[in-house]
């Protein structure tokens, strides 16, 4: 299983970003796809998931509104574009999925300047 993040970088407040995850080595349209963040000093957390088809998806409250996830199964991506930025969006962010062990892209940072 690999995991490719792409997409981080520098934004101002209100601003937007758009992530992507390249995903090999596994089915990829049979399983779930998420986003978690881990900010300094904090624990990871969850951002979103995707059900396998696309058509269930999971938001942290933090989020709803502001972010969405989506997939292609036919790239093997999963995006998460992340509108209305705020600083404490600033974090360093992982795709991630289950395939009998819980696994991870390397990550990208997600800076928010106020």
């Amino acid at each position: 299983v690999q995991l490719v993040e792409s997409g981080g970088g520098l934004v101002q407040s209100g601003g937007s970003l758009r992530l992507s995850c390249a995903a090999s080595g596994f089915s990829f349209s049979s399983y779930v796809m998420s986003w978690y963040r881990q900010a300094p000093g904090k624990e990871r957390e969850l951002v979103a998931s995707m059900s396998p088809a696309g058509d269930i998806t999971n938001y942290a409250n933090s989020v709803k509104g502001r972010f969405t996830i989506s997939r292609d199964n036919a790239k093997n991506t999963v995006d998460l574009q992340m509108n209305s930025l705020k600083p404490e969006d600033t974090a360093v962010y992982y795709c991630s999925t289950w395939v009998f062990n819980r696994y991870w892209g390397q990550g990208t940072q997600v800076t928010v300047s106020s």
